[in-house]
């Protein structure tokens, strides 16, 4: 369990557009939670807006997107975008799924943390979630 900070890691897991498959989401969620996180699980279907908008509610450290159905070069750039104009500049955003490397590299360009694709050690993604927070985040 992770404790770096004086307070719980606030985080955000969301599923966005059609896709329906949120089993992976709700690992992620489970094993973030066993981590000593916070998390805010909004479920599936959510747009990009709505996302944003409850990271802002919520006072989000990070927001976790998982994505399978192939609209991450369309999901990614918006929510950022989103993020941009209501100034969340520190705030996290990283996620997995079926994400090709190449377009990997691209996201990551436009801001977007580390990319996961299926099969990562959880362990991996709790590590980089708390060092990023840690870094960017420690108040």
């Amino acid at each position: 369990m992770y404790k770096p900070l004086n307070r719980p890691i606030r985080i955000l897991v969301a599923k966005v557009g059609l896709d329906g498959h949120d089993r992976g989401a709700k690992i992620i969620a489970a094993t973030l939670r066993d981590a000593g996180m916070e998390v805010i699980y909004t479920g599936l279907r959510q747009t990009p807006e709505m996302v944003v908008n409850t990271a802002l509610q919520e006072d989000v450290d990070a927001i976790g997107i998982s994505i399978l159905s192939g609209a991450h070069m369309t999901v990614f750039p918006k929510i950022m975008m989103i993020m941009k104009g209501k100034g969340l500049d520190n705030v996290l955003v990283t996620g997995g799924g079926i994400i090709p490397d190449s377009d990997m590299r691209i996201l990551n360009e436009l801001g977007v943390g580390k990319l996961y694709p299926p099969g990562t050690h959880t362990r991996e993604i709790v590590q980089y979630i708390t060092n990023w927070v840690v870094t960017h985040r420690n108040f």
